[in-house]
């Protein structure tokens, strides 16, 4: 199996023009092949980012590509060396071949930021911040009435995770949630256009959590790595049963 055939196990569940969708309105990503190194795959191990542990691991179980969700190489390389790439140097060296699936994975039916949405204990969103020709990003939903304690409990259960800050003490029955670095003006906007009475996303800068706490939202900021390697987990589980290798997931607990 070459790896166009894992690209293309990748396309049908998150299709990379998803992608395009997202830079025709102005984004950046750099999802697809990011090294091939031209082998028969023998192992794919799934890992959130491309890390020396990543590459140590893909070793140790004998997967010779790595499947990130954060773009393995982000903007143009400029040199290739052990110091400033790691990495993406010790892939090289050792024959690993690279492919990331960025904002399609977010957005796709099924993908990152609908699994946030099960995760927390959505079933179906009432709105969807923004719309693609599938999929989309950011939901509103509601979920069984509770207090935030418990559904701070629930989170850190299910997301396996310690690493929360919240702010707030109203009781939850409506949610925004935004995968990844995704707490914008534009989400607090919406979250509050749509009723919710919780905003659950990560890296939350201060001014926006501040506005958000004074407009009377209680306020959940999981790791960046904890709110995404759960649905990315799920989409390793999907990947493994369109492919003849084995397909291995990466769990960094020192980000969790």
């Amino acid at each position: 199996m070459k790896l166009k055939e894992v690209y293309n196990a990748a396309n049908e569940l998150a299709p990379f023009a998803l992608s395009k969708e997202y830079i025709e309105r102005g984004a950046y990503d750099n999802s697809g092949v990011m090294l091939d190194c031209g082998q028969e795959i023998s192992g794919v191990l799934f890992s959130l980012d491309l890390s020396l542990a990543a590459v140590e691991e893909a070793k140790r179980q004998g997967c010779n590509c790595i499947f990130t969700h954060h773009p393995a190489i982000w903007e143009g390389v400029k040199s290739l060396d052990e110091c400033h790439t790691p990495a993406l140097f010790a892939c090289v060296k050792e024959h690993i071949s690279v492919l990331s699936a960025h904002l399609n994975l977010d957005a796709a039916e099924g993908g990152i930021d609908e699994c946030l949405m099960h995760g927390v204990g959505g079933e179906r969103p009432l709105a969807v911040m923004e719309t693609l020709s599938c999929g989309g990003y950011g939901r509103v939903y509601d979920v069984p009435s509770c207090s935030l304690k418990d559904l701070t409990a629930h989170i850190r259960a299910e997301f396996e995770t310690e690493r929360l800050v919240v702010y707030g003490k109203k009781p939850v029955g409506r949610v925004a949630s935004f995968c990844g670095g995704g707490f914008t003006y534009g989400a607090l906007s919406f979250a509050l256009a749509q009723g919710a009475d919780t905003l659950i996303s990560s890296d939350g800068k201060h001014h926006l959590i501040a506005e958000a706490v004074e407009k009377g939202l209680n306020v959940i900021l999981l790791t960046h790595y904890a709110a995404e390697s759960y649905g990315f987990a799920q989409f390793c589980k999907r990947m493994a049963e369109k492919l003849p290798v084995p397909c291995n997931f990466f769990s960094d607990r020192s980000l969790r």
